[in-house]
């Protein structure tokens, strides 16, 4: 894989001031708009503003961000390349998001199309997400689809993430969602890129916890085997740090048995751990899909957490998340069934 070319670094550069002067001068009106928030207030001088985005050293890349209560934002919510000229999601509702107890957002960082032809999606809107959500105390989890038909292509994208870096802020952990089986159709041949990206990434990383979005064992053993026949649990082991599942209970029948908050997610946490070869494999379980879950099946996800030791959990997306089920998601974490999760274990790199 190619270094980051010198002419890069300097467009980069130049990248992390313009989204500090901008974010300055947003943070300045704000100030003016609300008095109450001193920390936003107009009275600091300009060049306090800029110092305060200024990162010396990042956080490590450890299993932190993977716990506790995470949500989720694709390109699809905040990126008008394919969101369209007003996404549903932007840097401002980061806000509401701390408000509503999440720790960490997952930000779909970079994609592998026409449309991202930089890799990363937006360097600039990308850049004041990590900017706003830092300054919030949230971490930000980049991810990205593998399509596993070029795994130079692949690597080179997760590189992006990797290394994106404005005014010293970076993602706070990287995760690549595995589940496109329609760029290669050839099992063997998937599985076999699968497992070569793998150990890229976790290289590429040198120590940083690498996550794996997966899809349950009991959706591709037992609802639907075709789907990805002999996935290579074992092989993918040594590179991933966090595994989380795709639980999403609200896309089973009702009379499948797994259109369940807790029994889905249960039963895929403790296949994923027999198919490790790892009872103790750190899991953060991903629900959904926001728009039909309801409080009661997000006290049962957030039960199936705390009884398979899982360190965190989250519902796929915030943007379809009701303001209801924002407030009975906050309170499971909170109050609830996930209110005792374990604290993240250190990395054994």
């Amino acid at each position: 894989m190619q270094p980051v070319a010198g002419r890069e670094d300097d467009r980069l550069t130049l990248l992390a001031l313009g989204v500090v002067l901008a974010l300055v001068a947003s943070l300045l009106w704000w100030g003016v708009q609300d008095d109450d928030d001193a920390s936003l207030g107009a009275g600091s001088g300009l060049g306090l503003q800029v110092t305060a985005f200024l990162v010396d050293e990042p956080l490590p890349r450890d299993l932190d961000p993977y716990a506790g209560l995470g949500t989720w934002v694709d390109v699809f919510d905040y990126a008008p390349a394919y969101a369209g000229e007003d996404p549903a999601i932007g840097p401002a509702d980061l806000q509401a998001m701390a408000a509503g107890g999440v720790r960490t957002v997952y930000l779909q960082g970079a994609r592998n199309d026409d449309r991202s032809p930089e890799r990363i999606v937006d360097e600039e809107l990308v850049a004041r997400f990590l900017i706003e959500a830092h300054r919030l105390g949230l971490r930000v989890v980049g991810w990205y689809l593998p399509r596993l038909g070029d795994t130079e292509a692949d690597l080179d994208h997760v590189q992006a993430l990797a290394d994106f870096d404005v005014a010293g802020h970076r993602f706070d952990g990287l995760a690549l969602d595995i589940e496109d089986v329609e760029t290669e159709s050839d099992v063997a041949v998937r599985n076999s890129r699968l497992v070569e990206l793998s150990a890229g990434a976790a290289e590429l990383l040198d120590g940083g916890a690498l996550g794996a979005i997966v899809l349950p064992p009991v959706l591709i053993e037992t609802v639907n085997p075709a789907f990805w026949p002999r996935f290579p649990w074992a092989k993918l082991a040594p590179h991933y740090d966090v595994w989380l599942p795709m639980s999403y209970w609200t896309q089973r029948r009702s009379d499948s048995g797994f259109r369940n908050g807790f029994t889905y997610n249960f039963e895929s946490t403790v296949l994923i751990r027999q198919r490790l070869g790892e009872p103790d494999a750190v899991v953060h379980g991903i629900g959904g899909i926001g728009d039909e879950v309801d409080p009661t099946s997000l006290e049962e996800f957030g039960r199936s957490l705390a009884e398979t030791g899982s360190i965190g959990g989250s519902i796929y997306d915030w943007a379809t998340l009701s303001g209801g089920n924002r407030e009975a998601q906050a309170e499971v974490f909170e109050q609830g069934s996930a209110a005792e999760l374990p604290e993240p274990p250190e990395l054994d790199r």
